[in-house]
């Protein structure tokens, strides 16, 4: 009898595979039409309900929520199925809203933007009634009603009823005009009375951009009139009319609580508009609802395929209805606003390099004066020349990740590029945005190649934008340094070094370093001696010059000593210093130098944090090396408060474990296990208030050395009657919104402390706008 089981679990489950299968590819190239396909799987998914209903249920749950790009093909598919079996219709209608308050309890809200879609949707199905569908978005929009809730909340619900009407406004109106109007009317009240501090802080250029509403009017007045969205559902329309409909049970939002977690503001980005292709078809205008329902079905592709390069790409270029839109502009414009979105893409940055490469390679090249390059290279290379040309309104961030993307594509296409184009930026100030992209996206394709490389790439005119050769600076290394102090302790521990001393020999060597802050006669011991650091520094750093793994090993062989010469404040402060100077034309050296250096507990992060503010990196400021190298450090350290906080966790749980245990056997004897996990919940409790002190002061460290310098910047410009707007200026102050917005998360617990500290009344409007405008983010 077994045998004979497991074989009709396993066709149990191979039965279950090709549903699958069958509802995922629905939609897909196939020599059938749609309609047939649909029909024909309908019939398929009715004649299996008996025995797979609960199966069936969830997969067409699931891909409602997965799949938004094949909305309306599913909704089809729902409505054909509820035309043959009323019932499963109501059950999948239930499902959906359970599904849907799930969502939302769980903070997903962007899965259930596409759960009332795709309910909306099936208003025009017939699955579901439409005065019931009215009244869900009745009380959705009843939110902006609410006291005491975040502004991000009411901007969620209004925006889940306004996205959902290129889809079923239509159906809507003529069903329930007046309901329609008043809650159009309401949403309107609401848009022109929210807040918009918020917005400068998310937008890629410092310009004003369209919202959403104002695509939602336009499509209103055009009567819900629109041709971009596939709607299968109207080859059914007499199978469909004739089913009967569900009413949606009564939706109330849920409450907003201490845990709900809203989703970030978003600004419209615009690259192109229909001047941009005069040859193709023509794009559609940038306040119109058909952009919209375009660019949300390609986010929604890349969405659902995003680790998939390959079938990403292919997905996009074989997008429905491909002839009627320049679709390549489209994609390009897709992928670089989810590649500037503020505050964090929705994914990696280099997928998306990876990605518009897959692109690249799917269209060759087909006019044959460009044959070496690929059709979609040359969309790409007018993005880019548009992007460049709007540097100078250009975010820092945005700026950041596009110097990243540039040279990591031309690294992919022989470094080619016509850089004689961009010889503009030759005869501007060096520190303004245009000569500065150029000098970064250099030293990045460095990193990806080599300095000979780089000068060979560009033309000569460009020299004085290319990177130093990276190479290290040692000042004990030229006969002119006899002089200088340390330089005979620098030949003794080059030989040191060199025969393998130990750490004791090498104390014993720089015993002798006389201390330039210290009178002879004081007992001075190992405390802080910056020509000890540098002549050690120095020497280490140039015996291991290397490779970076010979700096890492001398590192880790001579920890001891980097830990009692940087035992101090000072001492941390200078080995980095020394180690700047050494690696001054090497950027890369320096960041992975600093980051060993804080794994290994040689200098801490706000040591890190007070060097890049220093006055010996002012020169080099505003490079792109310096601020990775600051989000990094905060990144460690939050990664560092984490750890120990799921330490703590762990062993709370585990204690918690054993007292359950001892209940249940009445047993005495684990008292002492008890107590050692007493004391190791202690130590952990230390070490968190300890870590979570040290984050706290970090972000102390870094907001006040930012006003203090913006503070020095404003009073000078007053003072010398100049304009406070310089490339400096611009810089700074967007790097400061840089760091409230990639760090939005842990900064928000200190909130209290920074306005009580830091960011009060008196501050220059200049800079507490900044702080503003973080607040109202979640506000």
């Amino acid at each position: 009898g077994q045998p004979h089981k497991r074989r009709k679990t396993s066709d149990a489950n191979e039965t279950e595979d090709h549903l699958e299968s069958l509802i995922c590819k629905v939609g897909e190239k196939s020599a059938c039409s749609l309609e047939s396909n649909l029909e024909g799987l309908a019939g398929v998914l009715e004649a299996d309900l008996p025995n797979y209903k609960s199966k069936i249920l969830r997969l067409l749950c699931t891909v409602a929520r997965l799949l938004p790009e094949k909305l309306t093909i599913y909704t089809t598919l729902v409505g054909l199925l509820n035309a043959r079996n009323y019932n499963f219709g109501g059950e999948f209608v239930e499902a959906m809203i359970r599904q849907l308050k799930e969502s939302l309890k769980a903070n997903n809200y962007n899965e259930a933007v596409y759960l009332v879609r795709f309910l909306s949707d099936l208003v025009n199905c017939h699955v579901i009634a439409a005065p019931s569908m009215v009244a869900m978005f009745e009380n959705f929009v009843s939110v902006t009603q609410e006291e005491d809730v975040p502004q991000v909340r009411r901007d969620w619900y209004v925006y889940a009823f306004l996205s959902s009407l290129p889809w079923v406004g239509k159906e809507l109106y003529e069903k329930k005009d007046a309901e329609m109007d008043r809650i159009f009317a309401n949403t309107e009240s609401y848009l022109k009375r929210r807040q918009k501090t918020h917005v400068p802080m998310l937008q890629v250029w410092t310009a004003e951009k369209p919202h959403p509403q104002e695509e939602i009017q336009k499509l209103k007045k055009d009567r819900w009139q629109e041709r971009h969205i596939l709607r299968p559902y109207l080859a059914f329309d007499s199978i469909l009319c004739e089913a009967l409909q569900h009413n949606l049970p009564p939706f109330t939002p849920p409450p907003h609580t201490e845990d709900s977690v809203y989703p970030m503001p978003r600004v419209i980005f615009r690259m192109f508009d229909y001047t941009d292709d005069p040859e193709g078809p023509v794009m559609p205008g940038s306040h119109s609802v058909e952009r919209f329902v375009i660019e949300e079905n390609l986010h929604c592709i890349v969405k659902s395929h995003w680790k998939e390069r390959k079938t990403c790409a292919a997905q996009l270029v074989s997008y429905p209805g491909k002839n009627k839109i320049p679709l390549n502009y489209h994609i390009v414009e897709v992928i670089f606003a989810e590649l500037f979105q503020l505050p964090a893409p929705p994914h990696i940055d280099v997928m998306y390099t990876t990605l518009l490469i897959e692109l690249c390679k799917l269209q060759p090249g087909s006019l044959p004066q460009v044959v070496s390059f690929p059709l979609f290279f040359l969309f790409l290379a007018q993005a880019t020349e548009m992007l460049y040309m709007r540097l100078d309104t250009m975010n820092t961030t945005c700026v950041d990740r596009f110097i990243n993307w540039f040279s990591h594509h031309l690294s992919n296409f022989q470094f080619r590029w016509s850089w004689e184009d961009w010889s503009d930026c030759l005869t501007q100030d060096p520190e303004s945005p245009k000569p500065k992209f150029v000098r970064e996206v250099l030293e990045k394709c460095m990193r990806l190649s080599y300095h000979q490389r780089i000068l060979d790439i560009v033309p000569p005119t460009f020299s004085t934008l290319c990177p130093a050769n990276p190479t290290c600076i040692y000042k004990y290394g030229d006969e002119s340094s006899n002089s200088l102090p340390g330089h005979s302790v620098a030949l003794c521990l080059a030989v040191a070094f060199k025969s393998k001393a130990t750490n004791d020999e090498i104390f014993s060597i720089l015993k002798d370093v006389p201390n330039p802050n210290q009178d002879d006669d004081d007992d001075e011991g190992f405390s802080f001696n910056p020509l000890k650091i540098e002549v050690f520094v120095q020497t280490l750093l140039h015996l291991a010059a290397k490779s970076f793994s010979h700096s890492f090993s001398a590192l880790a062989k001579f920890h001891e000593v980097f830990k009692t010469l940087a035992e101090s404040d000072e001492g941390k402060l200078h080995v980095l210093r020394v180690m700047f100077e050494v690696w001054r034309n090497h950027p890369q050296m320096i960041a992975v130098l600093v980051d060993k250096m804080i794994r290994t507990q040689i200098v801490d992060c706000a040591a890190v944090a007070n060097w890049i503010f220093s006055s010996e990196l002012s020169r080099d400021f505003t490079r792109l090396f310096v601020w990775e190298i600051l989000h990094s450090t905060i990144r460690k350290m939050s990664k560092h408060v984490l750890k120990i906080q799921k330490e703590l966790e762990e062993a709370k749980e585990k204690l918690a474990r054993q007292h359950k245990r001892r209940s249940d056997d009445d047993d005495r004897s684990s008292d002492r296990k008890d107590g050692a996990l007493e004391e190791q919940i202690e130590r952990l409790q230390e070490k968190v208030e300890s870590a979570q002190s040290e984050q706290k002061n970090l972000f102390l460290v870094i907001f006040q050395r930012f006003i203090m310098i913006l503070t020095e910047h404003l009073v000078r410009c007053e003072t010398d009657g100049t304009s406070v707007l310089t490339p400096w200026y611009k810089n700074c102050i967007e790097r400061l919104q840089q760091i409230f917005l990639q760090h939005h998360q842990i900064i928000q617990q200190y909130m209290v402390t920074l306005e009580n500290l830091l960011f009060t009344a008196e501050l220059d409007p200049h800079i507490l706008a900044m702080f503003q405008q973080f607040c109202a983010l979640q506000a």
